[in-house]
């Protein structure tokens, strides 16, 4: 192999790939990262056995060929380098060593054949659909959040999908919290598709997307065992998870007995303050809902104490509907749902201190973020 690249854009074909670097593996080979010729491009590809990142940039090839390199060590390599033109050869002499020059530095570095990198898979049939870059990023940012990050119940780290004609439904849950979100495809699909991916690959594929004014186009295989996500020069290819997701529609209230809207900028400040108290005091967020017909009494009273360290307390302004009401969080799943939302107010619905609270986002009806209430004593 003897190629040709411009600095920056090895360094940005590196950083792509380098998430699907498997960090602890008996496999030595999926530590590395392939670097291969592909027609007039180079071709660089990394993977874990559970998500393959495989992404393509411009080069001159004198030679065909390729090599895997260990990836760290590559990258970090690459990064110091000046932002001039890499010469990348594989010598015929040695093919398991990988000679690099530029400018004036020089390096050598051993490698192992390609032949011994696992096959990148691939999902080239199966149900085929697109969606805006935009709109998916979107999707996964407001419920990846919500996935559990424990294996115990392997499902609960995975997002459901399910597509129904041109709409797409994204559901993450951990057994504490639910988000929901309805977005839109670019196109309708020809039949109703359902599938659990990994919120870990989702998250590879948000970073990925990020920035991108195009269309994503998705192939899930006719086993449902695995899907590809492909951008002009990026492929991804994630398993999929098997397994029942709760039935996530019965656990959405369908009636409140409070409704209280709020700044969600003052309820998102009021929570963090509260949120130093309550981390000496299991997390517990105090929410009471002051449901009187006095207009200068309409507020929401944020609260959380630790019995060694004291107690804050702080009211803000809200649009009551209903009676006067109280419930507790965990202060964590508050924060982290008002981090993603984008609205001005957020409207927080309330039945009982021992039924679940939801947030939704006013203006927006495509989104509901449920939490379990915590029991306390008030």
């Amino acid at each position: 192999m003897q190629v040709s690249c411009l600095q920056e854009n090895l360094s940005r074909g590196l950083g792509v790939v380098g998430r699907a670097v498997a960090t602890r593996s008996p496999l030595p080979i999926l530590q590395n990262v392939l670097i291969q010729t592909d027609g007039s491009r180079l071709k660089l590809a990394a993977t874990d056995t559970e998500i393959a990142i495989t992404t393509w940039i411009g080069c001159q090839v004198e030679q065909e060929g390729g090599i895997t390199v260990p990836a760290s060590l590559f990258t970090n390599f690459v990064n110091s380098l000046p932002e001039e033109r890499v010469d990348l050869e594989i010598g015929e002499d040695s093919p398991t060593a990988l000679a690099l020059r530029c400018a004036r530095v020089d390096a050598n570095l051993n490698g192992i054949a390609t032949d011994d990198f696992p096959p990148i898979p691939t999902t080239e049939e199966g149900i085929v659909g697109s969606i805006q870059a935009s709109d998916l990023e979107r999707a996964i940012s407001l419920v990846a959040f919500a996935a559990a990050t424990e294996d115990s119940r392997p499902v609960l780290t995975g997002i459901k999908v399910e597509i129904e004609g041109d709409e797409a439904t994204f559901a993450a849950a951990d057994g504490f919290r639910l988000a929901v979100y309805k977005g839109k495809l670019a196109e309708p699909l020809d039949e109703d598709l359902g599938f659990i991916i990994p919120a870990r690959a989702l998250r590879e594929i948000s970073r990925l997307v990020a920035g991108r004014d195009e269309a994503v186009e998705f192939t899930v295989s006719p086993s449902k065992n695995s899907a590809l996500f492909r951008l002009s020069d990026i492929e991804v290819v994630t398993q999929l998870l098997q397994g029942a997701f709760p039935n996530y529609a019965q656990l959405i209230p369908q009636s409140f007995d409070t409704k209280a809207t709020v700044s969600r900028e003052y309820f998102s400040r009021a929570t963090r303050t509260a949120a130093i108290f309550a981390r000496d005091g299991s997390g517990i967020l105090r929410i009471m809902v002051d449901g009187s017909s006095d207009e200068e009494r309409s507020k929401l009273t944020i609260s959380a104490k630790a019995e060694e360290i004291g107690e804050h307390k702080e009211d803000i302004d809200a649009n009551i509907e209903g009676n006067d009401a109280k419930i507790a969080f965990n202060s964590k799943y508050v924060i982290d749902v008002l981090d993603v939302l984008q609205s001005d107010h957020i409207a927080l619905e309330v039945t009982s201190p021992s039924s679940p609270g939801v947030v939704r986002p006013v203006g927006d009806d495509g989104y509901v973020h449920v939490v379990m209430p915590m029991f306390v004593a008030w």
